[in-house]
């Protein structure tokens, strides 16, 4: 999932378009989350739903940047920062194309949503900042949740239920150090600058997508292959879009906690609704203090 912020002036506290499109973008994100691995299921590989994913980034960023007239941060600093966002933030989403393939959204995207635990560590040991009680109380309650998501009675096991959980804490980890180097952008770059250079970061990743697939095999070309999959990719986009005009009407310190523990939240939700089954005991323990843990982290990041 990826997460921009703005330099530019808030709207008035009376104005609410912030939460429209904050809430437009948690919805989106959501229903996008819940169904993006129905095209590699399908039989469209998770490495070619990438690059759909990539290709639909284009629209909404030549949308932001026309607005702007073409005004883009070019200084060095705000380069390597736009790629560091770009490429962490789709690497994360290269790995989870396959980690939905192989485990339940439910589980994965409360797993992801605790990516503020990553920034909130980074700015402790590199930005010598301190967090809030709450902040500290989400950093527990993150550390006592993980370990529940892949428990078994014999105890943890870091590969119990296959490949699933190592690959959602990769992904916490990208979207964490993303949101780290987000807020170090923060002040010097604008919202379309962010946005863009996310853009270019996926679509760099294009032929690695492309060298990792095995063309060999069979692959749908039909209408629920690469059209499905961009029809699903393209709320990820859409909602992404939403996401930089939120953050120009609204103040990032409202709109962040918002859309980065809501969306993975909802998608879990709609996953669970969807399969219609019922974790394990320790599981819904975790999944519970997931969910708290989120909010917190989310605030205190």
């Amino acid at each position: 999932m990826t997460d921009i912020s703005s330099t530019q002036p808030s709207a008035p506290v009376s104005s609410r378009r912030w939460l429209l499109f904050a809430l437009l973008t948690v919805g989106l994100w959501g229903v996008w989350g819940a169904f993006a691995g129905i095209s590699a299921q399908r039989g469209f590989p998770e490495t070619l739903v990438y690059c759909v994913w990539a290709l639909t980034m284009i629209v909404p960023a030549v949308v932001v940047m026309q607005r702007e007239k073409w005004k883009l941060d070019r200084d060095p600093k705000s380069i390597l920062y736009g790629l560091l966002i770009g490429l962490t933030g789709a690497g994360g989403q290269m790995i989870l194309f396959y980690a939905v393939t192989t485990g339940p959204a439910y589980l994965i995207f409360p797993i992801i949503s605790l990516s503020p635990l990553v920034t909130i560590l980074m700015s402790l040991l590199l930005l010598k900042e301190r967090t809030t009680k709450l902040g500290a109380l989400g950093v527990a309650l993150a550390l006592v949740a993980l370990p529940l998501f892949d428990f078994s009675p014999q105890g943890f096991s870091f590969m119990q239920g296959g490949s699933w959980f190592p690959l959602a804490l990769i992904i916490m980890g990208c979207w964490g150090v993303q949101a780290y180097f987000m807020k170090l952008a923060n002040n010097r770059m604008s919202a379309e600058s962010i946005f863009f250079y996310m853009t270019l970061s996926g679509l760099m990743l294009i032929p690695v997508a492309l060298a990792m697939t095995d063309f060999a095999k069979p692959i749908n070309w039909g209408l629920d292959g690469p059209w499905l999959a961009a029809v699903i990719q393209s709320l990820n986009a859409i909602g992404a879009l939403f996401l930089v005009y939120a953050f120009r009407h609204g103040k990032a310190i409202v709109v962040a906690p918002l859309t980065n523990a809501g969306a993975p939240l909802a998608t879990s939700v709609i996953a669970l609704l969807i399969a219609g089954v019922m974790p394990g005991e320790l599981k819904m323990v975790g999944l519970a203090l997931a969910f708290i843990a989120a909010a917190l982290l989310a605030t205190a990041a």
